[in-house]
């Protein structure tokens, strides 16, 4: 093999590795079960009490602990508070466990506020995902896709966003893309719940494009 092709190979997993090293990778096992996560605004769009806590669980992707949310309120939000993206992407592995009125696990991006931010959420009970903008806590859909949505199941969600651009995938899986301008400006990521949503979160990340 060339000298040059060889610099080459080398450059190229450098650029690999620098990249993966930047991207931050939240799995909250240094965090103490029981405890909120360090680093995190929780709170909600709406009314009622969420409750956010590090817990352990067996089944976690990322042995041994996840972020749980077990409170009831209209929109449960944990906001990433050091974040700040215009492009890129965000995603998280999910668990839905139980909820009577909802059983949802969701990701936002370019968050203003607990009022105004981008959603792409999966539910359990509708066996659906689907993306909205929030501005001043008015939810509005504007793409989605009925497929199944297993409970008691993990579950991986990503979306990647550049300008009115939206790309989301489940699983693996390209559902769909979606074009909305509503939200122009940089923002944080997080973590959404909805209603009576008991719901597990591991593996969150995000980075720039």
């Amino acid at each position: 093999m060339k000298k040059g092709t060889i610099l080459l190979i080398k450059f190229a997993t450098l650029l690999i590795v620098c990249a993966a090293a930047t991207t931050p990778r939240i799995n909250f096992d240094d965090s103490k079960p029981g405890s909120a996560p360090s680093g995190w605004t929780l709170t909600k769009t709406g009314k009622g009490e969420p409750k956010w806590s590090v817990e352990q669980d067996s089944t976690a992707p990322s042995k041994p602990n996840v972020l749980k949310q077990a409170g009831e309120a209209t929109y449960p939000l944990a906001i990433k508070e050091d974040s700040n993206l215009k492009d890129g992407f965000v995603e998280v592995k999910f668990k839905p466990i139980s909820g009577g009125e909802d059983q949802a696990g969701g990701i936002i991006w370019r968050c203003k506020d607990a009022d105004n931010y981008y959603i792409c959420r999966a539910n359990a009970l509708e066996n659906n995902v689907r993306i909205y903008h929030f501005v001043t806590g008015k939810r509005t859909q504007f793409k989605g896709a009925n497929l199944p949505v297993a409970a008691n199941q993990w579950h991986r969600l990503r979306v990647d966003f550049t300008g009115k651009q939206f790309t989301v995938t489940f699983n693996d899986k390209e559902l769909f893309t979606a074009e909305d301008a509503t939200i122009a400006e940089a923002g944080k990521v997080g973590l959404w719940t909805k209603a009576d949503s008991v719901t597990l979160f591991d593996d969150f990340s995000y980075g720039a494009k």
